[in-house]
């Protein structure tokens, strides 16, 4: 009988952690039969009742495990921290506001058992969900894969299964600080599978990943794939000097035919301007991705956890 460990990561949930915890366990008790499970709930600091409601299930469930990080470390380090202590033949991560819904495990543990190492779930939106949304989804999709060499496809989303083998390569090898995992479970590779599912509405509590967020979560997947922004800078560059060396030609012979510079002004204002413009982009790029380095070169902890509980002892 193998052991699955599921990594759910919480944040401010306290709404509606009972609700899908019995939605998760009806799932994993008609499979009881055939696999054990660890259920492995990481709390990023939060700031409601989310940690005594996780206690409280903690203390009638002896499968559940508890992470309480120290301070608030992101949804994508609350699951590399799941990660790191899964321990079982393959991990499942979802996120517990069911719109990752529990009667999609079976299928990830049916592909798994035909010989995937890496079941990736793909996100089918429920009519009710608003356009808007599903239109900002599409764009950072289509952003990403332009920018990075790893293809994400439309609606991937943090709902997977992996093998051990894979748990192992990132518990040892993929130790970034800024891990963007939906390009990194691509990256990776090994034997691959998808299944589809339909992300129903929230039924409690709000969105965690607003617009700002998104962007920097874009920010982010695009610096830790790609060099193709820097590349674009150095064209864009050579472009603008090419440009402007053509200009500088034109001018010249206008002094010799007329026997004066013409008067440009509010050219030059404008050509000021736009260089100006253009050189503070091309640094804020290069700020990003020094940005990146600075962080991997402190070699600080990608988390820190304050408290374990585990289910049935307090």
């Amino acid at each position: 009988m193998k052991t699955i460990d599921l990594i759910l990561p919480v944040y401010n949930e306290e709404a509606g952690l009972a609700r899908f915890h019995a939605a998760l366990c009806a799932t994993l008790d008609a499979l009881a039969d055939q696999y054990r499970f660890r259920l492995i709930y990481v709390l990023d600091r939060s700031t409601d009742r989310s940690f005594e409601t996780l206690r409280a299930l903690a203390a009638a469930d002896a499968r559940v495990t508890i992470l309480h990080l120290a301070r608030r470390f992101g949804h994508q380090m609350s699951l590399v921290a799941g990660l790191d202590h899964a321990t079982g033949d393959a991990a499942i991560m979802m996120d517990t506001d069911l719109q990752h819904p529990p009667p999609v495990i079976p299928q990830l543990l049916a592909r798994f058992a035909e010989g995937a190492d890496v079941v990736q779930t793909v996100r089918m939106y429920d009519a009710a969900e608003p356009a808007m949304k599903r239109r900002l989804s599409s764009l950072f999709y289509r952003l990403q894969n332009a920018l990075s060499p790893v293809e994400i496809r439309d609606g991937m989303a943090d709902f997977r299964l992996v093998s051990r083998k894979v748990v192992r390569v990132f518990q040892t090898s993929i130790r970034e600080q800024n891990q963007f995992l939906r390009g990194l479970f691509q990256w990776v590779g090994f034997r691959r599978a998808e299944v589809p599912f339909v992300s129903a509405p929230r039924a409690v509590g709000t969105t965690k990943y607003h617009l700002g967020r998104l962007l920097v979560f874009s920010i982010i997947g695009i610096v830790s794939f790609s060099k193709v922004p820097l590349r674009l800078a150095t064209l864009l560059g050579l472009a603008i000097a090419s440009l402007g060396s053509l200009y500088a030609a034109w001018l010249v012979g206008e002094y010799f035919v007329r026997g004066h510079f013409p008067p440009g002004f509010a050219s030059l204002i404008i050509a000021v301007l736009v260089m100006g413009g253009l050189q503070l982009m091309f640094l804020g790029i290069l700020g990003e991705y020094l940005g990146s380095i600075f962080d991997e070169v402190k070699g600080r902890p990608l988390y820190i956890i304050d408290e374990t509980v585990q289910g049935g002892a307090a």
